[in-house]
């Protein structure tokens, strides 16, 4: 299959924001929580985030960058598949942008409460400390819980796109197989979480494991996206006619 120069510039596009969230992504949903959060001690955690504040608001930062970035993405993978197959390429836009981005900037603003309840305003005098710090803690257990229930869509959009590249002909299905499993480990660890906890020790690392599936997409968008160059043989063939 020939590929116009919208879709190369869609490649190159779409390697390099989505290598650009792949990066920041880990800083502000695994990184950041595992400084801050000391599970199932709402002081310590409270504590932490008023010592580290500046890491809080960075993490907050890189969380809504990283999904504005998930934005332009997916508009890139919709350029380059849309001539596979229109229909699953639009549901890659619903599911991958559409869904869960609103999902997971509306979830910031448990953060930012949490934020709120350590600090030091004075409305929240009328609220004993060891109160604020339990609310606090509440709200970013909710904010963990918010990432999962964004997650079931982070899965579910890769079962389009892994089945476009395996259509496509231009790449390598693999890649493809490789995305669709990657969907199943997000599936399997968001579903196990919210309705079967008591099996999320079990599931989850197995599940997360799947989840390096979206990687070799990724790199290969990134070095085949610079290596691609728009086809000439249809203007090739218009010269040969007249």
């Amino acid at each position: 299959m020939t590929l116009t120069e919208e879709q190369c510039r869609a490649a190159r596009s779409a390697g390099i924001l989505y290598l650009l969230m792949a990066v920041t992504a880990p800083f502000a949903l695994i990184y950041v929580p595992s400084k801050l959060v000391v599970t199932g001690d709402a002081t310590a955690t409270a504590d932490r985030f008023r010592a580290f504040e500046t890491l809080a608001r960075a993490g907050i930062g890189a969380e809504l960058f990283h999904q504005v970035v998930a934005i332009f993405v997916v508009l890139a993978l919709y350029r380059l598949f849309k001539s596979v197959n229109e229909r699953h390429a639009v549901q890659v836009v619903v599911l991958g942008a559409l869904v869960s981005v609103p999902i997971v900037f509306v979830n910031v603003l448990n953060e930012i409460a949490a934020l709120a309840l350590v600090g030091d305003a004075e409305f929240l005098s009328v609220i004993a400390r060891p109160q604020r710090d339990a609310l606090a803690y509440l709200f970013v257990r909710l904010h963990d819980r918010g990432l999962v229930v964004a997650s079931i869509f982070w899965g579910l959009w890769l079962f389009p796109l892994g089945m476009l590249a395996i259509r496509s002909r231009f790449l390598p299905r693999i890649l493809g197989v490789l995305l669709i499993i990657a969907g199943v480990g997000y599936l399997a660890s968001s579903t196990v979480l919210l309705v079967f906890p008591r099996f999320a020790d079990v599931v989850v690392p197995v599940a997360s494991v799947l989840y390096f599936g979206e990687l070799p997409f990724v790199f290969w968008l990134v070095v085949w996206g610079f290596r691609v160059r728009p086809s000439i043989a249809p203007a090739v063939e218009a010269s040969a006619a007249h």
